[in-house]
């Protein structure tokens, strides 16, 4: 299991990796600001979306050029992980 602090910097290099500096610290500051509950916002998200529909999507994310890049930025970040370790 992760600790806090893990969960709290991959969420937060996730953020930036895609949304930039700017738009991931306004993102955080939205949800501080707002009571957010994010269980249900999961839920009205994908209300209206099959397990089918949704794994179409994942895979259509994944071969495009946004998902290769994350998965390469993911290596990366592996490869230095372990250089370090």
């Amino acid at each position: 299991m992760k600790t806090d602090t893990i969960i709290r910097t991959e969420g937060t290099q996730i953020l930036m990796d895609n949304l930039g500096l700017v738009d991931a610290e306004r993102f955080i500051m939205l949800i501080q600001k707002e009571s957010f509950d994010y269980t249900e916002w999961q839920k009205d998200l994908l209300e209206d979306i099959s397990a089918e529909e949704l794994n179409r999507r994942a895979i259509e994310f994944c071969r495009s050029d946004q998902g290769e890049r994350n998965v390469a930025r993911k290596t990366t970040t592996l490869r230095k992980k372990k250089e370090f370790a």
